[in-house]
């Protein structure tokens, strides 16, 4: 997943972001948008981290994103074990 596709995704991906940035508000994630440079500076304003913590942050959870994926895409990709009855 990348940055145009975590603003695509959005609406259902900004209760993951709440949980890591508890003080950014809902209104700030309404004006995020799930844009990479919106949520960066929200961070840096928020936390009061340099911007390049912030990069790293953001990064993070891109990269936290990209690896809950890749457990699903894993999972779908397992033969399914029949059921003993």
């Amino acid at each position: 997943m990348n940055w145009e596709q975590v603003e695509g995704k959005w609406k259902q991906l900004r209760g993951q972001a709440k949980e890591k940035w508890g003080q950014i508000t809902d209104d700030d994630f309404d004006i995020i948008r799930g844009q990479h440079q919106q949520l960066v500076g929200k961070i840096q304003e928020r936390y009061g981290v340099a911007k390049e913590v912030a990069i790293q942050q953001a990064d993070e959870f891109l990269a936290s994103l990209n690896a809950s994926d890749d457990e699903d895409t894993a999972e779908l990709a397992r033969p399914q074990k029949a059921g003993r009855g």
